[in-house]
């Protein structure tokens, strides 16, 4: 695991001024590869090129070091990742008479492009972000893995094409200031994070799961490919104990595959279905007991370490349990955040991180229960999307605007239980009858319309998620599959993805989630939808291809989600610094919002009124990115 950057200049340019600008990026990302660095950079009289790389050892711990050169010197690789399938395709390339200097997965990556080209990244099974140049072609090529576990950015410009694993190697190098992108911040004040390809800067862009870029280094142009043919889900005829057995088979074996690693390697538990089948899988593939890790808070009903606990003892496992409350928010919070180097509030970035930090005093690899969810159908949205279809059905509109009004006044939240109350609004907020209901579902920090309420009309955009419709080759999203797929395409590579990338990678874990698995992702779109979700059981093919594995009833217990009080700490420990952003003096120098209602909200929430969590933390975030990068404060 590492991070990788790169540059092209478009005229010929000192050698030892990019080989310092290399040296520059690499150290902005030291935290994602502690072990090592490694540079290559070539003048010529038409352009000079340069890449480098950070190390974190995992596989080949003596020999993996980067760039890694063919035979004849004339391709060099930097990669960043992992990847699973690199003993297989090595055996498959020895037998056809090539030969390896080291048993890196990196040299796998290179061998199998210097001998089929482009056409190899198909056969790659990992979460991956790689550059080549091959001076063969006069060429370079970026490639992102399939579901977007690692990160790759990239922006072109007059004077050159720059690349890199987080922004702030690319904001730290070119010689002046992006705007704040339109897009970009619609995006993240309906979503909370930025998905692909778009970022918060204007021209710089996040390139695409499952997609590389090839760059022309004769006329500097670009294009992008989509590595693995994506086909349309389509329903199978096979049998539910067929599809079951197929299910534990598929599961067990992405286990086994993402468990390879010559240094320590645990499992995140939360105690919910996902971690706790993850970490079963891993405990059955060895006689040694494992190392489990969780983390609760001291505020009770945000705590769930009971649950984990119960798998632990289950399993025998090793288990080490960290319980945190303000004072370690205080302590981390403006490191998490500003990590991110672009707005960022899902509010289980701060124990995710914190749990990473802990984790790694004991591990360097921790497999995670993420993308059970996405893969298998598991989440409360999912309800309301079937829900919504369901409502609009029986509800005249007329009669759901009234209903809608009363919930708005008399289902109020004062503070930050996510109870029954905040379901309900969430759901009859979400309710449309245009078939755009699960834009608005998503839309986890504001609706469009109360967006189009908190935002100035210049930089207010009413339809931002147009472009991924067209992506997705669907105008109405209205099935399970649907949400799936726009989660697969949205939710995942720009948010859960995101967050566990950065956060872990900030203290030096890798993170691997063995859900994330493009065969067992195809394959469960195969299946009929009531596999997934029968009535209002979620994951049910999930759950019963290892229910014989765990006690009775311990599947369906409920859990709340890996999330963390911030609605409290919005009114106390981080309250004189949220006052800060509602300044009249800031708002009118910013003029992004309209600064009543923002100013209202914010007031409402901190005086409880009303709780308004999700929307006010958004802002917070915002704000102290804003803070950070325009008027370079801390």
């Amino acid at each position: 695991m590492c991070g990788i950057n790169g540059i092209i200049t478009k005229t010929n340019r000192n050698k030892d001024e990019v080989t310092s600008i290399l040296n520059t990026m690499n150290n902005l990302i030291i935290h994602r590869g502690p072990d090592e660095d490694g540079l290559f950079s070539e003048a010529n009289d038409q352009f000079t090129v340069g890449m480098g790389m950070r190390r974190l050892s995992i596989i080949d711990l003596s020999s993996g070091k980067q760039p890694i050169f063919s035979d004849d010197q004339q391709i060099v690789i930097v990669f960043n990742g992992e990847i699973y399938n690199y003993k297989v395709l090595k055996a498959k390339l020895e037998a056809e008479g090539v030969s390896f200097k080291t048993t890196s997965d990196t040299e796998v990556i290179l061998k199998a492009y210097e001998k089929y080209g482009v056409e190899s990244f198909q056969w790659l099974d990992g979460m991956y972000g790689f550059s080549i140049y091959d001076k063969n072609i006069n060429k370079l090529f970026i490639a992102r893995d399939f579901f977007g576990e690692k990160p790759l950015y990239y922006t072109h410009t007059d004077k050159e094409f720059i690349w890199a694993s987080e922004l702030k190697s690319i904001i730290n190098t070119i010689d002046f200031t992006p705007n704040i992108s339109k897009k970009g911040l619609n995006l993240y004040f309906r979503l909370t994070y930025i998905p692909a390809p778009h970022t918060i800067y204007e021209n710089i862009y996040k390139l695409e799961a499952n997609h590389f870029m090839a760059y022309d280094l004769a006329s500097h142009d670009t294009t992008i490919h989509k590595i693995n043919a994506e086909p349309k889900p389509k329903t199978i005829n096979i049998s539910f104990n067929d599809a079951k057995a197929k299910t534990k088979d598929l599961v067990y074996n992405s286990v086994d595959s993402r468990s390879i690693a010559d240094v320590g390697l645990g499992t995140f538990l939360s105690g919910g279905v996902d971690s706790s089948i993850i970490s079963l899988c891993l405990a059955q593939s060895t006689d040694k007991k494992i190392d489990t890790f969780s983390i609760g808070f001291k505020k009770a009903s945000y705590d769930e370490t009971d649950k984990s606990r119960v798998v632990a003892e289950m399993l025998n496992s090793n288990h080490h349990e960290f319980i945190i409350d303000e004072d370690d928010l205080k302590n981390n919070i403006h490191d998490i955040l500003v990590n991110f180097d672009e707005p960022f509030s899902d509010t289980a970035a701060l124990p995710t991180h914190l749990l990473s930090e802990k984790t790694r005093e004991h591990v360097t690899v921790a497999l995670t229960g993420d993308g059970g969810d996405e893969v298998f159908g598991g989440y409360n949205k999912y309800y309301i999307g079937k829900m919504n279809k369901k409502y609009s059905s029986i509800i005249p509109k007329g009669l759901h605007k009234t209903i809608s009004g009363l919930s708005n006044k008399y289902l109020v939240e004062k503070d930050d239980s996510r109870g029954k109350k905040f379901k309900i609004n969430k759901l009859l907020n979400a309710i449309d009858y245009d078939g755009n209901f699960y834009w608005d579902i998503i839309s986890l920090a504001n609706t469009s319309r109360q967006l189009a309420e908190i935002m100035a009309p210049d930089y207010f955009d009413a339809d931002i998620f147009q472009e991924y419709k067209e992506v997705l080759g669907k105008q109405k999203i209205e099935t399970l599959t649907d949400f799936r797929l726009v989660d697969k395409v949205l939710s995942l590579e720009g948010g859960m993805l995101a967050k566990v990338d950065r956060t872990s990678m900030m203290t030096s874990l890798e993170c691997r989630a063995p859900f994330l698995n493009r065969e067992l992702w195809e394959f469960t779109n195969t299946l009929p939808e009531s596999y997934l979700m029968k009535g209002w059981n979620k994951k049910h093919i999930l759950k019963e291809a290892f229910r014989d594995q765990f006690p009775d009833e311990f599947l369906e217990k409920g859990k709340s989600g890996f999330g963390s009080p911030t609605g409290d700490w919005l009114r106390q420990s981080l309250r004189k610094e949220l006052e800060s952003y509602i300044e009249p003096e800031l708002l009118k120098s910013q003029g992004i919002f309209n600064a009543e209602v923002i100013t209202k909200l914010v007031k409402d929430h901190l005086e409880s009124k009303k709780d308004s969590t999700f929307r006010v933390w958004s802002y917070y975030c915002f704000q102290k990115w804003y803070k950070f990068n325009f008027l370079k404060q801390n």
